[in-house]
């Protein structure tokens, strides 16, 4: 088994690439509707779909819109979740920059010109060159913005990939088997129990993360770690003693926390 992440350039056949990779490898592909789906059964809640069509494609899009550090959060903790499971092709989300240190993920970049984007576009959605051009240039400076604004990385950087495919000079197939064939190479090993334990950890995190943020919590005044398996470690601040209180309710909510360690020191806001 394989875990693949793919990021790409609109108009470069990426998703239909990555189908081609996820079928020939027998693997899961967490495209959108499919993180969307992982992210409601994390426990997304009711009242946070509102006003949304969690049908509709750009539902992440309209969360990142009116809470940022809760989509960042929530985004990280279902890559991290679906990661874990060791196999499967993940298509964007910053995935390749989450899952960077972990050897066992292989991450692949597609890109085309301008000229040839533009081109599949008219042919696959019959837009106008004009129109077509748009499209790419909005969804191009959207995915950069994000990895700059979440990771302070640019998207494009080789650093970021193993792979970086140019689909100007090979066939949606080509593109397709060559990542299958690193994928399946010796060099590409399985991701093993310590890797997926700790993406479960990095998953934990994430998950704490944004339900303070839920509860509106500063979650600036203080530090999550997992160390080990459901072991959580928190330290830092708290303006009250109630509010310490309500955060540990919190917490106590949370799926896989079997036990936590408070650090935290109240804040004297009152005697400054």
């Amino acid at each position: 088994m394989a875990l693949i992440t793919i990021s790409r350039h609109k108009g470069c056949g990426g998703l239909e690439i990555a189908r081609t990779v996820a079928k020939e490898m027998d693997l899961v592909l967490y495209d959108d509707a499919r993180l969307r789906d992982e992210a409601l059964q994390m426990g997304l809640k009711a009242d946070e779909l509102k006003g949304f069509d969690t049908k509709a494609p750009g539902f992440f899009d309209r969360i990142m819109r009116t809470e940022p550090q809760l989509y960042l959060d929530l985004m990280a903790s279902v890559i991290y979740e679906v990661a874990k499971r060791c196999h499967g092709v993940i298509v964007g989300h910053g995935s390749q920059k989450l899952l960077r240190d972990f050897d066992c993920a292989l991450h692949v970049h597609i890109y085309g010109s301008m000229k040839k984007r533009i081109a599949h576009m008219m042919d696959q959605q019959g837009l106008s060159p004009e129109a077509a051009e748009k499209l790419i240039t909005k969804s191009d400076n959207k995915r950069k913005a994000y990895i700059r604004y979440t990771f302070h990385e640019d998207w494009d950087s080789p650093r970021l990939y193993d792979i970086i495919i140019n689909r100007d000079k090979m066939s949606p197939d080509t593109a397709a088997n060559i990542i299958i064939e690193a994928a399946r190479s010796e060099e590409i090993g399985e991701c093993g129990s310590k890797a997926s334990e700790s993406m479960e950890r990095l998953a934990l995190v994430k998950k704490i993360e944004a339900e303070a943020l839920r509860n509106n919590f500063n979650i600036n005044l203080l530090h999550i770690e997992v160390p080990e398996k459901g072991i959580v470690h928190v330290w830092g601040y708290t303006e009250t003693q109630e509010e310490m209180a309500r955060f540990k309710g919190v917490i106590k909510q949370i799926p896989n926390v079997v036990s936590v360690k408070y650090d935290v020191s109240v804040m004297d806001v009152a005697g400054d």
